[in-house]
Order: structure tokens, then sequence, then C-alpha cells
């Protein structure tokens, strides 16, 4: 199978960190490592996106020194990748309750997105203060302000007001070190996902093992409700498969 889209939930780091005797921070640090050899593969591998889940709407509820370590990392980030990703092509897209992060980190998402508005390439999403639940009612708020009848709501307007608008949903979600949920991550988009779990740690995460889950994932068959064997979907299928490609 064709795979356009993969989305990342990179879990492992404080324990990574801490089965080493360092501070969590550090497995944070060694994480951000593996996020452009991902990139790099995305981009060999012909996928169209690939959307990182970074900082959920949770993770404001960790102690303040580790939340502010997290945004001075992401910072860092931001300042020292942004050109490189923009010569690669790449459209980046920051996907989230972005107002509650701090103003710096807000300043910098926009430049970056601004920067690679008019690439072709793969687009990078990053979940920031992402919460599945919060951007689907985040969506029902904006049709409600815009005056939207009940009547004339349907899934095609929904995506529309979702942050990932525009955006193909994604075929594969992948998520490190053993745990086997979703934790509020694209709900609505992920009605149809195949996942890939894998009980190694984010920061070991890297390009041999990602290749492998999008292997595991083209060998596998995906039907949207039709019967095994049969080459047609359903009509709802064709017609999901024709909004993503839009």
């Amino acid at each position: 199978m064709n795979i356009r889209h993969a989305a990342l939930i990179m879990d492992g780091n404080g324990r990574w960190a801490n089965m080493r005797g360092l501070p969590r921070i550090e497995g944070h640090r060694n994480g951000v490592k593996r996020v452009n050899e991902i990139i790099d593969t995305a981009i060999e591998q012909g996928l169209q996106a690939v959307t990182f889940y970074t900082f959920s709407m949770e993770n404001w509820k960790r102690p303040a020194a580790e939340v502010n370590a997290l945004m001075r990392l992401l910072d860092s980030y931001l300042r020292r990748e942004m050109e490189r990703l923009h010569k690669l092509n790449i459209i980046f897209r920051a996907v989230g309750y972005l107002e509650k992060l701090p103003a710096g980190i807000r300043k910098l998402l926009a430049a970056f997105e601004d920067l690679t508005r008019h690439n072709t390439g793969l687009i990078v999403a990053c979940a920031l203060s992402y919460g599945g639940r919060e951007e689907i009612l985040h969506a029902v708020k904006d049709m409600i302000r815009e005056g939207v009848q009940p009547e004339q709501v349907t899934e095609d307007l929904m995506e529309s007001h979702l942050y990932t608008s525009g955006m193909p949903e994604p075929d594969l979600i992948i998520r490190t070190s053993g745990e086997m949920r979703l934790s509020n991550f694209l709900l609505w988009q992920s009605a149809y996902s195949e996942f890939y779990f894998t009980e190694t740690l984010w920061p070991d995460f890297g390009r041999n093992e990602f290749i492998t889950a999008i292997n595991e994932y083209r060998s596998r068959e995906r039907r949207f409700g039709a019967l095994p064997g049969k080459k047609g979907r359903t009509a709802y299928a064709r017609q999901r498969k024709k909004r993503v490609q839009r």
C-alpha cells in the first residue's frame, strides 16, 4: 500500500534518561536528534507528510522546570534547523492550541511557516500544545461562531476547521516505548489509520526501524469496511480518498 502520511507519538524520553541515570531533559535532548533522521527518511521514502506529537495539552501539567526546559529545546531546534529544512523544500506546519505557547516560540513558528509556505516538498507538522478533544471542540466552536446550521455540518466542513486542515489523514501512526494508546492524538483523523507499536524508546528510534514500520504498513491490506480480497473500496472510502488528495 502507498503511504502518504506517518504520524509519530514520540514516547519514552524520560525512561531512556532514567535508565542511564541522567536527568529527564537529557532524554528529550537525545530525542530531538531523531527528528531530523525521521524527516530525512520520510523524504527518501516518498511520503507527503509526517507529524510529530511534540508537546501535548497534558504536558502542561508537568513540573514548570521541565516545561521550561522543553520550550528552550524547541526554541533552539527551530533557530538551528529552520534554514536547513527550508533548503530541503519542506512545508512546516504547527498544529495545536498555539496561544498557550510562549510568545517567542509562537514568533519562531510563524516565521518557519511563512518561510516554507511556498515550498512543494514534505509537509512536516509539529503538534504543539495539542489535544485531539480540544481540536474537535475548537472546530465546533468555530462553526458555531460562523453561524453554521446543523444541517450544513458535513465531514468536509468539520475537517476544514481542524488544525490539520489541508493535510492528508495519517495512514500510519507509530508509537514508541511499548505504550499502546493514542493519548488524545489525532482522534478525528485516525479513524482509518494503521498502527505500529514498538518497545523501542524514542531516543533509540531511528531510520532503520522507521523503514521497518513503513514496510510493515505497505504489506497490510486496508479494506475500509470491504470484504477481504475485494479490490474495490466502499463508496465512503473512495470519497475520503478524494478528500485527502485535494
